[in-house]
């Protein structure tokens, strides 16, 4: 029965996650694509770099409940710890391939935070220190959520280990999704969002 009950939630959630706040603040204000302009992925970070930071601040705010609600549900209703896990990797396809806008999304770092908020406070608050410590020190986002998914893993086995296999599953699709950013990394061809100097 859980299975039936997994796969209804985890197609909610797809459907759920491939709404880019992004894209949809894009189109209500009448500006170009972002998936067209500066880093070309819609999301904070690339609107904070062609708008403004409270246009980037509503993007992070949207993703970030979009990753929540799906996984705080499951959790609610007494889901198993690995089908919540593919709860929160439904949401972060849907939001990588987005049904409604070509199947042409963002990284999914945003929706990824949200769907672990549920795990705890110490969970976040752990994740969000480590990428803004991250920025803060380096000056690259991408970097920052590389890091921060290496980091995940760890964290949730000592905080929550039941939910160590789901949360590797979810920063492994995160960091498979900035290969083209490692590469970048690599060659030093990577832009910051902050420059300290």
């Amino acid at each position: 029965m859980f299975i039936l009950i997994t796969l209804i939630f985890s197609l909610f959630a797809y459907f759920l996650g491939g709404l880019n706040g992004a894209i949809l603040l894009s189109k209500f204000k009448g500006w170009t694509d972002p998936r067209l302009h500066g880093s070309k992925n819609p999301g904070a970070t690339n609107m904070l770099r062609l708008h403004h930071a409270q246009a980037a601040s509503l993007v992070l705010i949207f993703d970030l409940l979009k990753g929540t609600i799906p996984v705080y549900c499951a959790y609610l209703i007494g889901l198993p710890p690995l089908a919540i896990g593919f709860v929160g990797i439904a949401t972060c396809l849907g939001h990588i391939f987005p049904p409604y806008h070509d199947f042409r999304g963002g990284k999914a770092v945003a929706t990824g935070l949200g769907t672990l908020l549920p795990l705890g406070m110490n969970m976040t608050g752990l994740i969000v220190i480590t990428w803004l410590l991250s920025v803060a020190l380096t000056g690259y986002s991408s970097l920052a959520a590389i890091i921060t998914a290496l980091s995940a893993p760890i964290y949730i086995y000592f905080i929550k280990p039941e939910f160590t296999v789901p949360v590797i599953m979810l920063s492994s699709l995160i960091i498979l999704r900035h290969i083209g950013n490692i590469r970048r990394l690599i060659r030093g061809k990577e832009k910051k969002i902050v420059n300290w100097k």
